[in-house]
């Protein structure tokens, strides 16, 4: 039990770590584009930036590995930690957006065992089946994968991610907020 997140980045740069972390969050705009063309029959961006990443999901993987590595050796705790702690990160990040920007962009209303929509149990048993498949299977391979590129290409192409992504965040981030003032504007003139 005495794994560390040190265990599964101790041979990575900063630069190689920004990379698998825009990996992870590609890998989970696309599951989220997926489930919601399950879901409702058309393709729709599901991130917050027009770039193809759901960051929330790289952060998500960031602190699976930070907080459950002392349980990557039982995949049953690890199941039960990646249900709780995916939950709570869910239900944190739900708060958030409805703060921020006063909605929220996913609604479990129509599935059972749901908490007021943002949170429901088929998503907690999801969360802890990608927390074993995290551990056990796919990071091995990502983090494989980043070390076996050339780090001159790695530091370019982190450097290029993180600067994109950070122009079409705060773009994206300015046009929700002025979005709701005039939304909030319009509302009050009526």
């Amino acid at each position: 039990m005495r794994e560390s997140f040190m265990m599964y980045f101790n041979d990575m740069n900063v630069y190689q770590l920004i990379m698998w972390f825009f990996i992870y969050s590609f890998f989970g705009w696309c599951m989220e584009c997926v489930v919601i063309r399950y879901q409702l029959g058309y393709w729709e961006n599901r991130g917050f930036s027009k770039l193809p990443f759901c960051v929330i999901y790289g952060f998500g993987c960031l602190g699976a590995f930070t907080l459950f590595a002392p349980f990557s050796a039982h995949p049953v705790l690890l199941f039960f930690a990646g249900c709780i702690g995916g939950t709570a990160f869910e239900y944190a990040v739900a708060m958030v957006m409805i703060k921020l920007f006063g909605e929220l962009w996913w609604n479990y209303d129509h599935k059972r065992f749901n908490y007021k929509g943002i949170l429901c149990l088929e998503s907690t048993i999801a969360w802890g089946v990608i927390c074993v498949l995290l551990f056990k299977i796919v990071n091995v391979k990502i983090k494989h994968m980043v070390l076996a590129i050339n780090p001159i290409v790695v530091r370019v192409v982190s450097l290029v991610l993180l600067t994109a992504y950070l122009v079409d965040f705060i773009h994206q981030f300015y046009r929700s907020i002025m979005d709701k003032k005039h939304g909030e504007v319009a509302g009050h003139e009526q």
